[in-house]
């Protein structure tokens, strides 16, 4: 079944979205300030949020942490091929090691990619960070084809950039 949700927004929906893609200002009260810039109170930029995280607008608030210049410069990607009806139970024990900052499922790309599940380790060294490794191999994942990929240079980081056309639509099904 295939439905069509059609999710809009107004102006200032827009221009919240536009305030805040770039960030929260590093202050006391951030949102009092987002208001300042979109005309809004604090208390209608938080309500607005929330309402778009609950219509699905926006999925998630977060961060996107500069690690490099924290010293995490032995970054790890681990890829694993799990039968897709064990991924849950193999997600739960990857994230129940609290260096693993990052963990998801993906579909295959048979024949080139066989793996389906992803987890990042942020290190700031290699050697720890291949220990870690070894540890959720040997939690209950050391049966699964595994590949330890390790970051060689950086990209830019950012977060979501939010359209600002007035209407976005999503189809859910």
């Amino acid at each position: 079944m295939n439905m069509h949700i059609k999710v809009t927004t107004d102006d200032k929906d827009r221009a919240l979205l536009a305030a805040i893609q770039d960030g929260l200002p590093l202050c006391e009260r951030p949102f009092a300030e987002i208001g300042k810039v979109t005309n809004m109170s604090e208390e209608q930029v938080i309500a607005r949020i929330e309402h778009m995280r609950q219509q699905g607008i926006i999925s998630r608030f977060g961060l996107v942490l500069q690690h490099r210049p924290l010293g995490y410069r032995a970054n790890a990607m681990v890829v694993w091929n799990v039968p897709d009806q064990e991924v849950d139970e193999a997600a739960k024990i990857i994230t129940a090691h609290d260096f693993v900052t990052l963990c998801y499922c993906r579909a295959r790309r048979a024949p080139v990619w066989q793996f389906n599940l992803y987890c990042m380790i942020h290190g700031q060294q290699r050697s720890i960070v291949e220990q870690q490794i070894e540890t959720i191999k040997s939690a209950g994942l050391a049966p699964y084809p595994s590949k330890t990929l390790f970051s060689l240079r950086r990209f830019k980081q950012t977060g979501a950039r939010f359209s600002t056309t007035p209407e976005n639509e999503r189809r859910l099904g």
